[in-house]
This record gives C-alpha cells, sequence and structure tokens, in this order.
C-alpha cells in the first residue's frame, strides 16, 4: 500500500499547480465585455459564483472604475469568452477583436506621486489641516513618500511634511 500511495501523491500534487501556470502565461487574450450601466459589479458577482463552481474557463476578470459598462476578461480564446458571458444577466455583448496589454496597463500599476515631484516645484495641498493652501517643496523623502513643503499663503516660512499623496501639482 505504501509503494501505491507515495507516487500517487507527488504527481498529483506536482503535475496540478504547473499546467495552469504555463497555460495561462502563453495563451491569454484580453476581452472588452459590455455590461448595463452601474451592473459591472453584479457580473462580477456572477463570474465569481461561477469560478467557485469551476464552470468557466477564464483566467481573470477586471473591473475599472473609470471605465462604465465595460468589463476586461481574459481567456485563452473568444470562443471561451462567449460561452462565459452568453445568457448572462446584464451583459449586453462584447467589443470586437482583443485588448491589447498597453490599454490597461496603466489600470494595473500604481505610478509613485512621489515619482512626479520636484524640489522647488509649486503644489496645492489637496488634504488634510492645510488643505486648499499652496507650497512650495524644498525635501522630497522618497522611502516615506512625503515631501517637506514651505507654505506660501503664510505670513512667515513655515516648514511642513506632508504626505505626498495630499500633493497636487500646479501649472505655473
Amino acid at each position: 500500500m505504501s509503494e501505491s500511495e507515495s507516487p500517487t501523491e507527488p504527481v498529483v500534487e506536482s503535475e496540478s499547480p504547473t499546467e495552469p501556470v504555463v497555460e495561462s502565461g502563453i495563451n491569454s487574450h484580453l476581452y472588452a465585455v459590455k455590461t448595463t450601466g452601474g451592473q459591472e459589479k453584479v457580473v462580477m458577482r456572477l463570474l465569481e459564483a461561477k469560478m467557485k463552481l469551476n464552470k468557466i474557463d477564464i483566467q481573470s476578470v477586471l473591473m475599472i472604475d473609470d471605465i462604465k459598462g465595460y468589463i476586461v476578461m481574459e481567456a485563452e480564446d473568444p470562443q471561451k469568452m462567449f460561452g462565459t458571458i452568453q445568457g448572462m444577466r446584464h451583459v449586453k455583448g462584447q467589443l470586437r477583436g482583443e485588448m491589447e496589454f498597453k490599454e490597461i496597463e496603466g489600470y494595473l500599476v500604481k505610478k509613485s506621486i512621489v515619482s512626479d515631484l520636484e524640489v522647488n516645484n509649486t503644489v496645492e495641498i489637496i488634504g488634510g489641516p492645510f488643505k486648499g493652501m499652496k507650497a512650495t517643496i524644498t525635501r522630497i523623502d522618497s522611502e516615506k513618500e512625503e515631501a517637506v513643503v514651505v507654505l506660501l499663503d503664510a505670513s512667515y516660512q513655515l516648514p511642513v511634511t506632508v504626505d505626498a499623496n495630499y500633493l497636487k501639482q500646479v501649472a505655473e
């Protein structure tokens, strides 16, 4: 018995995880699916329920807040994607063709705000106790994502450390 159990366990454990990883890296295409406006989350929940039941063959689904009425699906081919959405509530159809990765890359990669800031730039503080005030950057701490600014609206120079997420570049 121990001989038959030993070969069976490693074979099942080693083959199962490697196959989907290889397939998803090679054969994935992005498709835009049109949904009823405001119902993107409902469609996502329906797809999630189907995924849990292993009834669909897609790699991923993405909902982008800026693009109303659409979700992005990643599948091996258009037939599998179309078979997944066919007859689903709130799905209106699909856009013809595939999407390029560069079209959604901006929504996936979080760009650091600190990388846009430079010393001596004029910025507006958009959050915190100094909200609405303009300031000049004197020092930037990239690791902590903070900047030391001097408030322009104050009657004397007042250096303040502000989270970089609260700063917005002002066109000069």
